[in-house]
């Protein structure tokens, strides 16, 4: 069956595949999407031999949405709060207006520098283990879409939006280029994925033993 947990921060993807493993004794399970530890929000599992097979094809291309939490002024070499953070320009200046703007320029189809801190391979090498031991290296930029970006609340420094993106946009990488784009800097100190396709964080189990149990012993309730 396929299930979506509200992963708890803290955690790693392959922490709740492990902890999914343990409450249900089923050794195949999957997840479809990483989120990174500090974050949180919606991972789809899949449980079982068929159903993590239908995790690609079911999770393909499926759009995706945030709720994302920037601090303006300041810099992360990471981009999130895992990272080494700078103090860059002053934001209380910055205007509700401006922001917009700026936000308007990010809306669309884009090109996107994945992170020296991703699991993108370079000669077979994930680029975060070469960024771990200070070896540089050039990232391809990426084609993604952002269909939508809205303010829901600008309480300087703190900047938080919601982000409505195709699959493969790193909301790490937005948040800087904003922050570029601003002129102040910023890096993301929160995030919360609130969907993945149709799985809503509304429909979201939490990590728990019984929750599990009680959604596979519920046959109406399963998504296929």
């Amino acid at each position: 069956m396929l299930i979506c947990i509200n992963k708890p921060k803290g955690l790693t993807s392959h922490d709740v595949v492990n902890k999914v493993r343990r409450f249900t004794n089923e050794s195949r399970v999957g997840h479809g999407g990483t989120l990174d530890p500090f974050a949180t929000g919606v991972l789809v599992i899949g449980i079982g031999r068929i159903f993590t097979k239908k995790l690609h094809h079911v999770l393909k291309n499926s759009e995706k949405e945030y709720t994302a939490v920037l601090e303006l002024g300041k810099t992360s070499d990471t981009g999130d709060p895992t990272g080494v953070i700078q103090i860059g320009a002053d934001s209380s200046h910055v205007s509700i207006a401006e922001i917009q703007n700026v936000l308007c320029s990010f809306t669309g189809d884009i090109a996107q520098i994945p992170p020296a801190y991703s699991a993108v391979k370079v000669r077979g090498i994930p680029s975060y283990k070469l960024a771990r031991k200070g070896i540089a290296q050039t990232l391809s930029p990426r084609a993604v879409r952002i269909e939508h970006l809205e303010i829901l609340a600008w309480l300087p420094p703190l900047l938080t939006i919601c982000v409505v993106c195709s699959s493969g946009t790193y909301i790490r990488v937005l948040a800087q280029d904003i922050g570029q784009a601003l002129g102040t800097g910023a890096y993301l100190t929160q995030l919360t994925r609130t969907r993945v396709g149709q799985f809503s964080i509304r429909d979201c189990l939490p990590l728990t033993e019984e929750a599990i149990q009680r959604k596979i012993s519920s046959p109406e309730n399963v998504q296929s």
